[in-house]
């Protein structure tokens, strides 16, 4: 009898962590300019095309975390998604590398494996530039078993094209290399994401992680004086207490969809980022789920227009998801990779790799303003109102959905949806 060649398992960790949304009283800041221009002189996607990509693979994966739990909340990183499993797919060949790129909605009669691979470069780079106004870093690490040799291009590529760390690390000792694994990914996320690798397989030898920090200010903050107890209707007649942030008299972009029934309001951030709430009239959920797309995202970013709102109402909230996607993948065609028949030889030279684990942290918290400017004193006077007409009232007092998106790279950064809070 043939004995069958154990094979190596390779855990894909994937820690998204939107940490705080703070608010800061001051002036405004003047938007930061990021050039597109590539730095090299190599090829890649128009900014729009990988972008579109990017959002067909967010919307598609959170249509399935979504059919898993109807009434649960859901936050990830698509991007940091997006970009550990184009990382990964630096070390695929054959199927198991067509099912990666084609299950990230990469068109491959349109584009190369070099375009996705330079317009992820250049999207990182752009993302990594500074910015005093936008706490964002993200960032790809692997963690290798001592005795694996990798090939030289693969660490070349890796490091030239996904900035990542390469760490060598003891997988024999098992809690040892969790430990190691964890303090990196708890390091880098500001103490946010913890334990995000627990009990690793027996024969791991490759970790990669990918994580994503984001810690911004409202451009027009809230004032904590302002949040109050409000009705949160989890259904028609199911209803809980929650914390509501309100502002009164304010400017936002704002579009009605009445092809969706949904109305879609953009909160800006400083730097270049922004807060796009959807909020689907009672009942009308699932319908506006089911057409999530890249091209209605285009089309309500379009649409909106700057109009005043006389208050708007949005829950004060921290939600968390923890997600082991190794069942959710095959379902957007990306199975090979988990099987003996995985082809991940770009990454050792030989056929003795198959992917073990994907597993993605995600935390989200939006409030008034961090601690940052807790001492701050706000002093508020309210106007009478001597207005005939009517007023036009914006109150997410009901599940909605939130996407965190970077505007100069038009890429969800974060994806939500609030549908629940706990009596």
């Amino acid at each position: 009898v043939e004995k069958m060649v154990p094979l190596l398992a390779l855990g894909l960790l994937v820690a998204g962590i939107c940490p705080a949304v703070l608010g800061h009283p001051g002036g405004t800041l003047g938007q930061e300019s990021v050039t597109l221009e590539d730095q090299g002189n190599g090829m890649h996607m128009d900014n729009h095309r990988l972008a579109s990509s990017n959002t067909d693979f967010a919307f598609s994966l959170y249509k399935q975390l979504a059919l898993k739990n109807p009434k649960k909340n859901v936050i990830f990183s698509p991007l940091s998604l997006s970009v550990a499993l184009a990382f990964l797919s630096l070390g695929a060949r054959g199927t198991t590398l067509t099912e990666l790129l084609k299950g990230l909605k990469f068109n491959l009669t349109e584009t190369s494996e070099v375009e996705i691979h330079q317009s992820f470069q250049h999207l990182l780079r752009t993302l990594s530039q500074p910015s005093n106004q936008l706490q964002l870093s993200t960032g790809n690490a692997m963690f290798i078993e001592e005795q694996l040799h990798l090939l030289e291009k693969f660490t070349e590529d890796a490091k030239g094209l996904y900035a990542s760390e390469a760490f060598k690390t003891n997988f024999q000792d098992s809690a040892a290399a969790e430990k190691f694994i964890n303090d990196y990914v708890e390091n880098k996320t500001q103490g946010k994401i913890v334990d995000l690798v627990k009990e690793l397989k027996a024969g791991t030898m490759m970790v990669l992680v990918n994580y994503i920090f984001f810690k911004a200010k409202w451009k027009t903050p809230f004032d904590p004086h302002d949040t109050f107890k409000s009705r949160f209707y989890l259904s028609k007649k199911k209803w809980v207490m929650v914390p509501m942030m309100s502002m009164e008299d304010l400017d936002m972009p704002y579009f009605r969809d009445e092809e969706l029934s949904c109305a879609v309001a953009e909160l800006m951030y400083t730097g270049n980022s922004s807060a796009l709430l959807i909020l689907p009239d009672t009942g009308r959920m699932e319908e506006v789920e089911a057409k999530l797309l890249p091209e209605t995202l285009r089309r309500w970013t379009d649409s909106l227009q700057t109009r005043r709102v006389d208050s708007l109402y949005l829950p004060k909230f921290s939600i968390s998801g923890d997600y082991n996607l190794k069942n959710t993948l095959p379902r957007l065609g990306i199975r090979k990779v988990f099987t003996r028949k995985a082809d991940l030889s770009g990454i050792t030279g030989a056929k003795n790799l198959l992917l073990s684990e994907v597993v993605h942290k995600a935390v989200l918290d939006v409030a008034e303003e961090g601690t940052e400017a807790a001492a701050a004193t706000g002093i508020k006077m309210v106007p009478m109102s001597g207005r005939m007409d009517p007023l036009f009232i914006l109150n997410f007092d009901r599940p909605f959905l939130l996407l965190i998106y970077k505007k100069d790279v038009k890429n969800i950064l974060f994806m939500a949806k609030i549908t629940e809070f706990k009596a």
